[in-house]
């Protein structure tokens, strides 16, 4: 079966996570995140380390945006099936999709890794609102 693919609804997802992302662990929850995470107090040196790292990290982390959006819009292609609009299919799936993978693995860095389930609720939480926002923008620009 051929799925059209529109490359800009993805891209657009795409950056979409990222903003979301950067909104979610900076001005929203980054400070109770790095606390949750062990990190500590950020000092000068903890800073310049994490920015070092931080533009690999931000171009996996796109590629890994783009995948994901990219996957998400076939989802949503299958889920025009049952739902009776594009916007309606992206946020069904979406929803479906971090219900039934992302949080069912995450919860495993509580089971097993002993982190506290507020971290948990931060990052589940970043994963469903980006899946929602993505599945919008794929299912409304389809």
């Amino acid at each position: 079966m051929d799925i059209p693919v529109n490359y800009l609804a993805v891209l657009v997802a795409a950056v979409a996570n990222m903003g979301i992302g950067f909104l979610w662990y900076g001005p929203l929850f980054g400070k109770m995140w790095t606390e949750l995470m062990g990190w500590g107090a950020m000092t000068p040196e903890r800073i310049a380390d994490r920015q070092k790292k931080a533009r690999p990290a931000y171009a996996i982390s796109f590629v890994s945006a783009l995948v994901m959006a990219y996957v998400l819009l076939h989802v949503i292609f299958f889920a025009n099936a049952y739902a009776p609009s594009g916007l309606q299919s992206g946020l069904s799936g979406g929803f479906w999709m971090w219900l039934g993978f992302v949080a069912p693995v995450t919860v495993g860095s509580v089971l097993w890794d002993g982190k506290p389930w507020k971290l948990w609720v931060i990052n589940a939480g970043y994963y469903l609102v980006a899946l929602l926002i993505m599945g919008a923008i794929l299912g409304y620009w389809q």
